[in-house]
């Protein structure tokens, strides 16, 4: 696992790749004597947590291990007591976050002695280390060693454990500090592109939209005539469509087998694209009363692959709904269009990809 986050960034998204790449870098970090620590918050676990046992072994071997448990994630809250004493009598270090805030950002470090020094190793989600519901909903994980994620990695511990005060962060973007100012500033710089002729475009995909500045924010671009595209499966308070108000926004609801999660943002910036994953949805708890965490995606590889999910998405004609200026949704118009279900064909892209992987193993092509 070292080696193949050494050479590159790596993606999972679930459930269409499986978790267990996660569970083994966990089980390898717990017996590797060359790991010295491991950090990771915790929102939500499964009721049999492979993630609780792996960082148990750990704090066993010798390890320091330290958990933030998020005691208010509602409807698990027994559950997280029970795992929080379970970690504590493995000899964990349990915390649990900042007063008055919940803590919902998604990360795991690893920090690991070789050859020419310590180095960090990264793992950043848009959803919780939960070996069960891995199973049903879509979410992304990224592996990397990054210097500047790992550098903020350990600030951004250093601020949960009540050791620093937020630092300025290199890559991150998080609640209840940067989050905000950060969105409405690409905001407002897309509206600014569109004004001056320069590429503009917004994409997100979340869960809920219902935070007004935001929504403001949208409207504005949408008037300046910024392409506004939205994938929002639940609440969402922005109307497309108006005319002279959000005549250039889409949005989509994608309800399927699998429960959309992943959180993604995508900024057209004059035409370099920026590209972002994270664990917070456009509400006002996720940007001012929660500890949450928005990261770039820089490995070029990765770019095309969450790029390929975000147009199957908005191509969905089974799942996809579209709103319509009164609210109401309808399922996006099929006529001219192939029948597409984005679950079903990614899941059947994933199982391609690993076809050849075996295959070229097996060739000796690598």
């Amino acid at each position: 696992m070292w080696e193949q986050v050494r050479q590159r960034d790596v993606l999972l998204f679930y459930p269409y790749h499986s978790m267990q790449p996660f569970l083994d870098l966990l089980k390898e970090s717990a017996a590797d004597p060359a790991v010295l620590s491991i950090q990771i918050t915790v929102y939500r676990l499964a009721r049999k947590s492979a993630v609780v046992k792996h960082l148990c072994a750990a704090a066993e071997n010798g390890k320091a291990v330290t958990v933030l448990v998020e005691l208010r994630a509602r409807f698990d809250e027994q559950n997280n007591i029970a795992w929080a004493r379970e970690l504590e009598e493995a000899g964990c270090h349990v915390i649990y976050g900042l007063a008055g805030l919940k803590t919902h950002c998604k990360i795991l470090l690893v920090v690991r002695r070789e050859e020419d020094g310590l180095r960090r190793y990264v793992h950043l989600g848009t959803g919780n280390y939960n070996d069960s519901t891995a199973r049903q909903y879509t979410d992304m994980g990224m592996f990397t060693c990054r210097e500047s994620f790992g550098a903020d990695a350990s600030s951004l511990f250093n601020v949960l454990t009540g050791y620093s005060r937020p630092p300025r962060y290199n890559r991150f973007i998080t609640a209840p500090d940067n989050m905000r100012p950060f969105f409405e500033r690409m905001i407002d710089q897309e509206t600014a592109n569109a004004e001056q002729g320069l590429p503009s475009g917004i994409f997100a995909k979340v869960n809920s939209l219902v935070d007004p500045d935001i929504i403001v924010r949208l409207y504005r671009a949408s008037q300046a005539g910024v392409p506004i595209t939205l994938v929002v499966r639940g609440i969402c308070c922005l109307v497309a469509g108006l005319p002279g108000v959000s005549e250039t926004v889409t949005v989509y609801s994608v309800v399927g087998q699998l429960l959309e999660h992943s959180r993604i943002f995508r900024f057209e910036n004059g035409g370099s694209p920026r590209l972002y994953l994270g664990s917070a949805d456009w509400m006002q708890r996720n940007l001012d009363r929660r500890v949450e965490l928005v990261f770039p995606v820089e490995d070029e590889g990765i770019v095309r692959r969450v790029e390929e999910v975000i147009s199957l998405t908005t191509e969905d004609t089974v799942n996809a709904r579209v709103q319509l200026p009164d609210g109401s949704y309808e399922l996006q118009d099929r006529r001219g269009r192939p029948v597409l279900n984005c679950q079903t064909e990614l899941a059947a892209r994933a199982r391609r990809a690993l076809q050849q992987k075996e295959k070229d193993i097996n060739e000796g092509l690598i």
